[in-house]
C-alpha cells in the first residue's frame, strides 16, 4: 500500500503513516483493479462502501431512458467517489461510476468510519471531519457544473467551461480532464455540434485544440 500517496489525499489529511495503515484494518479496505469502461457502480445499487481512486480515473454519469449521457464528475487518483450514498442506508444511487481509464480503486466501508469504534481512535474524528469538508467541496462543484450548463448555446457552455479551467489553471496553456466524448457529455451537447463549435472559435481565434490541449487566446475570458 502506498502510504505517502494516502498522507497527501484529502480523506486522510492530516494522519500519518501508522495512523493510516491502522484505518485501513479498521475499515475493511480492499484494492480492486476495473479496466476502462467497466461500470463500479449502477444506477439503482444499494452500497455501503466508497471508493478512494489510488490510480486512473471514474466517472459520475447519469443515462436517461433514451440512452443519452451526461458526466456528473471526473473523479482522479486521490479522489473519492459514492460517499454520500454510502452515507444514507438503503439510498438507492441515481448515477452510475465507471472506470475512464484503467483504475485501481481502494473501497471503504462507511459504517467502519461513522460508528466510532470502542477504542475511540482519533483518526475516527479526522476521518469525519475531512469527509465533511470533501462533501462541501463537492456541492460546489456541482454547483459549478449547473453554471456551465445552464447557457443555451454551446459556445457559451463552451466558454464559461474554459474560462474556468484558466483560472483553476492559471494559465492559457491547459489540458482538461476529458476527451471529446466526455466533454460534450459534460456539457451535456451533440459531440459533432461540439466539434463543429470548437472548430469555428478556432476560426474566431478564441482557441487551437488538440484532443484535451487546449491552447487559449486571453480574450476568452472577456465573453464570460
Amino acid at each position: 500500500m502506498d502510504y505517502n500517496f494516502l498522507a497527501g489525499t484529502s480523506l486522510f489529511r492530516g494522519t500519518d503513516h501508522d495512523e493510516i495503515e491502522s484505518v485501513l484494518k479498521c475499515l475493511n479496505a480492499k484494492c480492486s483493479k476495473y479496466p476502462k469502461g467497466s461500470m463500479i457502480f449502477r444506477a439503482g445499487d444499494i452500497v455501503h462502501e466508497f471508493g478512494l481512486v489510488m490510480s486512473g480515473a471514474v466517472s459520475i454519469e447519469n443515462d436517461d431512458l433514451w440512452g443519452n449521457k451526461t458526466i456528473l464528475d471526473h473523479i482522479g487518483p486521490g479522489q473519492i467517489f459514492a460517499e454520500s450514498y454510502a452515507c444514507v442506508p438503503c439510498e438507492p444511487m441515481l448515477v452510475n461510476v465507471t472506470a475512464s481509464e484503467d483504475s485501481v480503486i481502494l473501497m471503504l466501508d462507511i459504517g467502519k468510519i461513522l460508528h466510532i469504534c470502542s477504542n475511540a481512535c482519533e483518526h475516527h474524528n479526522k476521518l469525519i471531519s475531512n469527509l465533511l469538508t470533501i462533501s462541501s467541496q463537492k456541492n460546489l462543484n456541482l454547483a459549478r457544473h449547473s453554471f456551465h450548463t445552464a447557457p443555451k448555446s454551446i459556445r457559451a457552455r463552451l466558454l464559461s467551461y474554459l474560462s474556468y479551467q484558466v483560472k483553476l489553471q492559471g494559465k492559457y496553456d491547459l489540458y482538461i480532464p476529458f476527451n471529446r466524448q466526455q466533454l460534450a457529455d459534460y456539457l451535456n451537447v451533440d459531440r459533432s455540434a461540439l466539434s463543429k463549435e470548437l472548430s469555428k472559435m478556432h476560426s474566431d481565434g478564441y482557441l487551437s485544440v488538440d484532443k484535451n490541449h487546449f491552447i487559449l487566446s486571453e480574450k476568452i475570458t472577456d465573453e464570460t
